[in-house]
Parts: structure tokens; sequence; C-alpha cells
């Protein structure tokens, strides 16, 4: 991570609140003290440092966050905002608190935010929050991924997405396919990667392998094949059920693409960043992920948009989901008062503004689509559903993602039941299942069910911890 001389911060989906806040949503930006002559003077200016994209963003992302910044300090002159290069993974995180070279504002995700909360590791920001006024307008199933046993609040849930089935258009189109007319089970899946394989030579479908990636994708499509890989017991405990099905028949289909059909590649060490530069490339047909990777795909890696198409994935089994998630705008749990007072404006103003009031909603779209950066790209509500679709409504005039490209998804997300992450050791078991996709993937003769029957026993032991 490095500070930059350009100022930044994540754009992208969670489009930035805007310009033109109500009155009554910001506070008093020139905080003053009387010197004892009667005469008051600014307070001493903050300098707040902010997580931004992850290397490798394009000019255009930097220019909409220095657009978004400079009205953020013309309605807040005590504050001078400082981007800070910055993307997620949890051995980093824990190095830069150790340094204290952690941004004052950073994101994570809500499979880590308990684990962070329990361990004093994020800000509690309760008080501001509920003095924001809309701490009762979260969905409670989100808001509970930032909120410990006695309800206290240490964070702002700011994005959330579904599961989706990314594929490229073009390879469809090569292979003899229907890019409007994606495959709606796996068996579809399958047969078309095998037809892209064939007609280009390239991957016609990949999955994450790595970085815990490989067990948060092997645990999507286990929920999308009705299985789960855990269960609450409804004592605090959890029981692992990664021997299931679902899991099973999700190894079988990676396994059979690999060494029945030759139609997943030669890659099988893949991360969220790596699928996502040989997917924008035009390398891979399909793969799975959230459903809001449009942006970095076109923002940080260099899609060509109408190369894109998007659908949800297929469901079967007796108890089929679409695993969801998402992150949270959090603080820094070093910092002062007044960094921490910072902050908060800064949070409520780039990020959670846009999704409450339509000033806010259509100055934010405005700057980002006037630096050619995504604006309407599908996600989840944080707040209800509700005030999601008439913030749609809102910011229509600047949506410029391929909407029509993102259909099969957007009709059909709403019929399908959204399923949280599993909360226990959810990044510990998902690192647990990595060589486990991996092993499918490289060796012929994997023995599936003794792989199943050893990550259950090895989850099960980092559960009762």
């Amino acid at each position: 991570m490095m500070s930059l001389n350009r100022r930044t911060t994540a754009a992208g989906v969670a489009l930035a609140a805007g310009a033109l806040l109500l009155t009554a949503c910001s506070s008093d930006p020139e905080a003053e003290t009387d010197d004892g002559d009667g005469s008051a003077t600014p307070d001493a200016t903050v300098e707040l440092r902010v997580a931004t994209f992850p290397p490798g963003a394009d000019a255009a992302a930097y220019e909409a966050f220095a657009a978004q910044e400079a009205q953020f300090e013309a309605d807040n002159p005590g504050i001078d905002v400082i981007g800070v290069e910055y993307e997620w993974t949890g051995p980093t995180f824990a190095v830069q608190l150790a340094g204290g070279s952690l941004p004052d504002v950073f994101t994570v995700p809500f499979t880590d935010s308990k684990t962070l909360l329990e361990n004093g590791q994020l800000m509690d920001v309760t008080a501001e929050v509920e003095e924001l006024g809309y701490a009762d307008s979260f969905n409670p199933i989100i808001l509970d991924g930032v909120q410990d046993a006695d309800g206290s609040i240490y964070g702002f849930p700011r994005q959330a997405y579904a599961m989706g089935l990314h594929y490229n258009r073009s390879l469809f189109e090569e292979a003899g396919l229907d890019p409007d007319n994606p495959p709606a089970t796996w068996d579809e899946v399958r047969e078309a990667a095998d037809a892209i394989a064939e007609a280009t030579g390239k991957a016609g479908y990949a999955q994450m392998a790595i970085y815990n990636t490989g067990g948060w994708q092997l645990t999507a499509q286990t929920v999308a094949r009705g299985g789960r890989t855990q269960v609450e017991n409804g004592d605090g405990t959890y029981t692992s059920t990664i021997n299931n099905p679902g899991t099973k028949a999700t190894l079988e289909f990676l396994h059979a693409l690999r060494f029945e059909d030759d139609s997943f590649g030669y890659k099988y060490d893949l991360d969220w960043g790596t699928i996502n530069q040989e997917f924008a490339a035009g390398n891979i047909g399909m793969y799975t992920s959230g459903s809001d990777v449009y942006t970095a795909l076109v923002r940080d890696f260099g899609m060509n948009a109408d190369d894109y198409g998007l659908t949800v994935l297929p469901l079967e089994g007796e108890d089929p989901g679409t695993l969801g998630g998402g992150d949270i705008a959090v603080v820094s749990p070093t910092v002062d008062d007044a960094t921490k007072a910072a902050a908060v404006k800064w949070i409520d103003w780039y990020y959670m503004q846009k999704l409450l009031n339509e000033d806010a909603a259509v100055a934010d779209a405005q700057v980002l689509a006037e630096s050619d950066q995504a604006v309407g790209t599908p996600v989840l509500p944080v707040l209800s559903r509700e005030l999601y679709e008439e913030s749609l409504v809102w910011i229509e005039d600047y949506v410029n993602v391929p909407v029509d490209q993102m259909a099969p998804f957007t009709d059909r997300i709403w019929d399908q039941t959204p399923v949280g992450e599993p909360k226990g050791k959810t990044q510990e078991i998902y690192a647990l299942l990595d060589p486990i996709v991996q092993a499918v993937l490289t060796d012929e003769n994997a023995d599936i069910d003794a792989l199943l029957t050893q990550a259950d026993t090895e989850a099960q032991a980092l559960l009762d911890q």
C-alpha cells in the first residue's frame, strides 16, 4: 500500500455520495474555538486518510475521485482528505494495523467484520449511526454483520451483491452460442464451456482457487446446488456440513470440466484479481463471482464492455439459494476523536447519502458518468429494496453500464433466495477448502469423498475453538 499524490477513494460500484447533500445531512463544516477575546478561529485541519482503489485503477477513476474529494473539502474545509491505495486481505490488514499504517477509513468484507469487531479491531460507531438517523433503515440481516452481542454497531454497510455467472459474449458468439440466452442449468454451463473451448481454444469456464477464493466460490456453488457448508446450532456454536451432496456435485463438475471435457483451461491458481484479469482479456468464457464485479472489470482490468454478459447462477437441489456478500466502511480503532468525527462525515457523505437522498445520488452519478466510471452496476440493497429501486430512478439519466447485457441477471435475481455467507470461522474455512478445489483440478484420481470427509473434520476443529 502506498500514499498517492493523486487523491483517491473507492468509487466504482459503491457510487460515492455526491456534491449536493441536504443541509440536514451534514454537520457544521468549520468547527470553531473561542480564543478568549471573544473572537473565534477555525480548529486545526484534520488530515483524513481514506482507502481508495486497489493498485491498477485507471486514470478516470482517480479523476472522478478528485472531483468528489474537492466537493467534500469545499463543504468541510476543516478536513483534508488524503487518498491511499488499498486492497483488503486478512494478513495485510493485521500487518498494517500492527504497524499503524492502516487508512483512517477503509472497507472490509462482511465475512471478516464479526471477527474484527470481536478482536477490538474496529471502531464503535453506534452513537454516530444513530445520530445520523438511518440505523433503522438498514436491512436487519445485513446490519447484523456489523453488530456485537449487545447491538453496538462497528461499521456502515455500504454495498452488497449476489453471486452471478459472468460470461464473455464474444466467445459465446464464436462458439455458436446465443449470448442473449445464457446457460440456465449447470449441465448447460458445462456444454457451453465445452463449445467455447472447442471453437476458440480458450478456457470455456474457470474458477478461483487460492487465497480463500477457492473456498468462497466452492461455498457459493454448494449453496446454488442446495447444500450448506455449516449450520448454526442456535447457541452460538456451529456444525460443519461441508460433506454434502451440493459440495460434492460442485467438485465433480469442476473435475469433469478439467479431465473429461478439457474445457477448464490451464490455470488452476487464480484468485479474484487474476481471474478478472484473464476474463477481461478474453481468455475465459465463464466464471462465478459477485454481481458487482463489472465495475472492476472495465475500470481496473480494461474489459471491453461490449463483451460482457451477466446472468444468475443456475439453481438445483432441494433448498438452493444465491450466496450474497458485500463490505462495510469502517474506522480504524487507533484514531483520535477529531479524526473519528471526520471519518464518519466522510463515510456518510461518500458512501451513504447517495443511497438515501436524490440530490446526493444524482450529483454522485453525474460526477462518475462524466469521468467515464460505471453507473448502474447490479448490486443488492443494503437498505430496503424500495429505496434501492427508487435510487435507480433518480440516476437513470446517468446509467452507462450495458443493462441489456445484464438483464438475464437483473430480471431473475429477485426470484432467488438470498443466503448469507457462513458465519463461523469464515475465512479460515475458505482457506481450508482452497486445496480441495486445487486437488480436483490437478489430480485426475482425486478422491472427492475422502477430501470432503477430512475437510469436515478440520473445519469442525476450527469451529470448536
